[in-house]
C-alpha cells in the first residue's frame, strides 16, 4: 500500500500534465465557450430591439443601460425625460431584463453542465490511471473479498480526492516552515498492520506481565493536536489476546485480579469468542467524546492463569464463570522425593543454575549441603524443594563468599557461610527474645525439676524467617466439677485449633482415670508471659504432662522441652516446625550452659522430617543433646519424670508408686472429699445445725 500510493502521486500529476487531458479539457471548454457566444449574440440583438446598450464583464456579468436616438442616457438624463416616453423606456427595459435573467440562467446551467463534464473528465483520466496500477494489487488478493472490497473503496475515494495528489505545498508560495500544514495527508490509505506472525508455523505464546484491560483487549490511543484530542484507525493498538489469537495466552492470577476490570473482560471475550475493542472511558460514560469502534475481531485461544492455590479455590468457590471458563487444572507440586536419580537431577540442575549465571562450580560436599538444606526447606528427609529461586539466590550468595575467600570452587563452607548470612540478617527477633530468656525477663527454667511446670516449643514465623523458642506452661488442679480451665480461652488469647486440643485433655483424662467415678477435678493451664494470640495444638500433649505432674506431684525434669499433639487416646500426633522447635530450644540452651545435659521430645511420626543443623547433630553425638521420640503420653511423662507410667493389671489397677497410680489416687482422694463435702455424717450435720443456730 505504502508504494501504491507513492506510485499514485507520481502518476495523476504527470496524466493530468499530459496533452491529451489538456486537448481534451480545451474541447469541453470549447463547445461551452461557442454555445455561451451564442447566447450573449442573442442578447445583443434583443438589446438593439429594446433600445438599449448592453455590456457584459469577463465574469459574465450583464449590465445595460437605455438609448435614444442611438445615444446612451445616464441617469440624470433618464430622470430628466417625462410623460410617455420614459414610460416607453421603462416597459422596454423591465422586458429586456427579463430575457437577461433567462440568458444568464442558461448560462449558469452551461457553467454547471461543463463543470460536471470537466469532473467527469478527471474522474475518467484518474479511473484510467489509478485502475491499471490498482489492478495489480486487486488480482493477488483476488481470493479475499474483504481486501478486494478494501481496494475498490480505496479507488473510488482516490477518484473523489484526486486533488490532493496534485496540489503541491510550495507552489503556494507559502513559507517551508508552513508547507506541512498545507501538505495533504494520506494517512487514509495507510495499512495499521495489527498483528504480524511473520510465517511462524508454531502457536504464538504469548505472557503478558502487566495485565491491565488495555493490554489484554487493546485500545484507542489518542493525539492532542490544538488541545483536541483527535484519533484514526492507525491509533487501534492490540492487546495480548491479539498476538496469542490461535495459540496461548499465559497470565498471572494475581496480577490479573488485581487489575480493574481485566478479568471481566476476560472472561466477556472468551464467552462471545471474540474481541472487541472498547474504550473503558466509553463503556463506563466517564468522557462523552466520539471515537472509533473497531470491527470485532474472532478468537480462538488458549489461557491459562498461573499463581497461588487459595486463589484457584476461590474463584472456583466464588466465581461461577471460573469453573465454566477454566476447566483444566493442574496442582504443582512444592517438593519431589529424594531418591538416587533424583539426587542425580538436582545436582546436575545446580551445575546448570551455575552455568546459566556465570558462577562458580560446586565441591561434591557443597552440591551435598544443598541438597542438605533443599530437604530442610520441606522438612522432610526423604524430599527436596522445588522452588528453584530460593537454590538459585542461595548459590549467588555461596558464590560471593567463594570469591571473597579465594576459592577456586564453591565449597561446602561457603555455603554454611551463605546460609548464616541469611539468617543474621532475619533474625533480629529471635536473637532479642534469646536475650530476654538470658536476661531472665522471659523466665525459662532449664535445670533442676518442678511439679505442674513444663517448657514447651512454639514456633513463631515472621516475614518469611521461622524460628523456634521455648516457653513454660504451668498447671496447678484442685477440687471441683471435671473442669479444665484454658486461661487463654478465657481472655480470647487462643484460636479455635488451641481450644481444641485442651477440650481433648478433658476427654482423655476422664476416659482413662475416672470412667468410674466423678472427675471431681478443677484444673487450670496458661502459657506464661503470653501477650498475644495462640493458636495449634501441638502444646497439648505439652499441658497434658503439666496436669499430670500436678495430679501425680511428681516434678517434670526442666532441661527437657517437648512438642507434640494428642488424642483422645494418649496417642502423640505429628506437628509442624519440628526443626525450627528443636533448633530454637538447643540455642537457648547452648546460651544458659553450654556443658549441659539437654533434650527434647518430639512425636515418633515427625522423625522423618527431621534436618537438623549440624551444630545440633555434633552436640547429639557428644551426649549433650538427646531427642526423645514418644508415641504415646506414658512413654513421654516416663521420660520426663524419671517415674514409670505404669501399666495396669487385668482389675484395671496401676502400680501406686506409678504415675498412673498416683493420678487416680490422687483423683480418688479429690471425689470423696468431694463427696464427704456434699454428703456429711449425722454428728456432722448436728455440729453444722449447732453453728448455723448460734449464728442466727
Amino acid at each position: 500500500m505504502v508504494e501504491l500510493i507513492e506510485l499514485l502521486k507520481a502518476i495523476l500529476p504527470a496524466v493530468f500534465e499530459s496533452s491529451n487531458y489538456h486537448n481534451e479539457r480545451e474541447m469541453i471548454n470549447q463547445k461551452y465557450i461557442e454555445v455561451q457566444g451564442e447566447i450573449f449574440q442573442h442578447l445583443q440583438e434583443e438589446a438593439k430591439a429594446h433600445d438599449v446598450a448592453m455590456n457584459v464583464s469577463s465574469s459574465s456579468r450583464v449590465t445595460f443601460v437605455p438609448v435614444v436616438d442611438g445615444k446612451i442616457v445616464n441617469a440624470q438624463e433618464f430622470k430628466d425625460i417625462k410623460g410617455e416616453q420614459k414610460e416607453e423606456m421603462t416597459r422596454k427595459m423591465s422586458e429586456f431584463e427579463v430575457i437577461v435573467k433567462e440568458g444568464l440562467r442558461k448560462v449558469g446551467e452551461l457553467n454547471k453542465a461543463q463543470q460536471k463534464e470537466f469532473k467527469a473528465l478527471d474522474r475518467k483520466i484518474t479511473k484510467e490511471a489509478v485502475e491499471s496500477v490498482i489492478d495489480e494489487v486487486r488480482g493477488k488478493y483476488a481470493g479475499v473479498k474483504k481486501i478486494v472490497d478494501y481496494l475498490n473503496d480505496l479507488q473510488d475515494n482516490v477518484i473523489r480526492h484526486v486533488q490532493e495528489f496534485l496540489s503541491k505545498p510550495e507552489e503556494l508560495g507559502v513559507p517551508p516552515f508552513m508547507q506541512e500544514f498545507y501538505t495533504p495527508s494520506f494517512t487514509r490509505y495507510k495499512v495499521n498492520l495489527f498483528i504480524a506472525h511473520n510465517g511462524d508455523k508454531a502457536a504464538p505464546v504469548v505472557y503478558e506481565d502487566n495485565p491491565i484491560h488495555q493490554n489484554l483487549i487493546g485500545r484507542i490511543e489518542h493525539l492532542s493536536q490544538v488541545g483536541t484530542l483527535v484519533t484514526d484507525f492507525s491509533m487501534i493498538k492490540p492487546g495480548a489476546l491479539h498476538k496469542a489469537n490461535g495459540g496461548y495466552l499465559v497470565l498471572d492470577a494475581r496480577k490479573l485480579l488485581m487489575q480493574p476490570f481485566a478479568y471481566e473482560g476476560l472472561k466477556r471475550v472468551l464467552r462471545a469468542k471474540e474481541i472487541r475493542i472498547e474504550s473503558l472511558a466509553q463503556q463506563y460514560s466517564l468522557v462523552s467524546t466520539t471515537t472509533l469502534e473497531p470491527e470485532p475481531i474472532p478468537v480462538n485461544v488458549k489461557v491459562v492463569l498461573i499463581g497461588e492455590r487459595i486463589l484457584y479455590y476461590l474463584l472456583y468457590h466464588y466465581d461461577p464463570d471460573f469453573r465454566e471458563l477454566f476447566k483444566v487444572s493442574a496442582d504443582f507440586e512444592d517438593d519431589m522425593p529424594r531418591n538416587e536419580e533424583n539426587m542425580q537431577l538436582y545436582a546436575r540442575m545446580i551445575g546448570t543454575i551455575a552455568k546459566n549465571d556465570g558462577l562458580r562450580h560446586l565441591t561434591p560436599g557443597a552440591v551435598a549441603r544443598v541438597i542438605e538444606e533443599s530437604s530442610k526447606e520441606v522438612s522432610h528427609i526423604s524430599k527436596f524443594t522445588t522452588h528453584l529461586r530460593t537454590l538459585s539466590d542461595l548459590l549467588k550468595e555461596a558464590d560471593y563468599w567463594s570469591k571473597k575467600n579465594e576459592h577456586t570452587l564453591i565449597e561446602k563452607k561457603d555455603i554454611e557461610k551463605a546460609l548464616k548470612a541469611q539468617t543474621e540478617r532475619m533474625n533480629r527477633v529471635q536473637i532479642k527474645l534469646y536475650e530476654q530468656i538470658d536476661e531472665g525477663t522471659i523466665m525459662i527454667n532449664l535445670s533442676g525439676s518442678a511439679v505442674g511446670q513444663i517448657n514447651a516449643l512454639s514456633y513463631l514465623s515472621l516475614g518469611g524467617y521461622h524460628f523456634g523458642l521455648p516457653s513454660r506452661i504451668t498447671a496447678r488442679t484442685r477440687i471441683g466439677k471435671g473442669e479444665i480451665i484454658d486461661i487463654e480461652r478465657k481472655v480470647e488469647l487462643s484460636g479455635p485449633i488451641h481450644a481444641k486440643g485442651v477440650m481433648i485433655l478433658s476427654a482423655y483424662l476422664g476416659s482413662k482415670y475416672a470412667s468410674d467415678l466423678p472427675l471431681s477435678l478443677s484444673a487450670s493451664l496458661v502459657f506464661e508471659q503470653s501477650y498475644g494470640k495462640i493458636e495449634g495444638d501441638s502444646a497439648s500433649s505439652t499441658e497434658l504432662y503439666a496436669l499430670l505432674s500436678s495430679l501425680s506431684d511428681v516434678p517434670i525434669k526442666q532441661n527437657i522441652a517437648v512438642t507434640g499433639s494428642v488424642n483422645q487416646f494418649g496417642e502423640i500426633q505429628p506437628i509442624g516446625g519440628v526443626n525450627e522447635k528443636i533448633e530454637g530450644f538447643f540455642d537457648v540452651c547452648m546460651r544458659k550452659d553450654a556443658e549441659g545435659s539437654y533434650g527434647v521430645i518430639i512425636p515418633q511420626s515427625n522423625v522423618k522430617h527431621l534436618m537438623l543443623k549440624p551444630e545440633l547433630l555434633a552436640a547429639v553425638e557428644k551426649g549433650k543433646f538427646t531427642v526423645y521420640t514418644v508415641e504415646t503420653i506414658d512413654e513421654g511423662i516416663s521420660i520426663l519424670t524419671g517415674v514409670e507410667a505404669g501399666s495396669a493389671d487385668k482389675k484395671g489397677n496401676y502400680p501406686k508408686s506409678s504415675i498412673n497410680g498416683k493420678v487416680i489416687a490422687r483423683l480418688q482422694t479429690l471425689s470423696e472429699t468431694v463427696k464427704a463435702y456434699n454428703h456429711p455424717k449425722p454428728a456432722v450435720k448436728k455440729k453444722v445445725a449447732a453453728k448455723k443456730k448460734s449464728v442466727e
